[in-house]
């Protein structure tokens, strides 16, 4: 595998193939980086999980609300007098 190599201090450019300790430092360098976005999609995913059972939870409780102020306080069946 060829790799542009580029000299900071006199900006000199070179094509040529890495070595083996360079190929091995580049898999690791790629591991590495592939496990980082792994788990940031992760932790995205769950984020994101739990913001939509926090709203179902607050609908569940505004229709639970709502339902229960419109139940009448009793259910006995009303009686009536002749």
């Amino acid at each position: 595998m060829s790799k542009l190599i580029v000299n900071c201090a006199t900006g000199e450019e070179t094509l040529r193939e890495l070595n083996e300790e360079e190929l091995a430092q580049q898999v690791i360098d790629e591991t590495a980086s592939a496990a980082r976005v792994a788990a940031e999609a992760e932790a995205l995913a769950a984020e994101e999980a739990a913001k939509q059972q926090a709203f179902n939870d607050a609908v569940a409780a505004a229709v639970a609300a709502v339902l229960a102020a419109q139940t009448p306080a009793t259910t006995a069946e009303p009686t009536v007098e002749e």
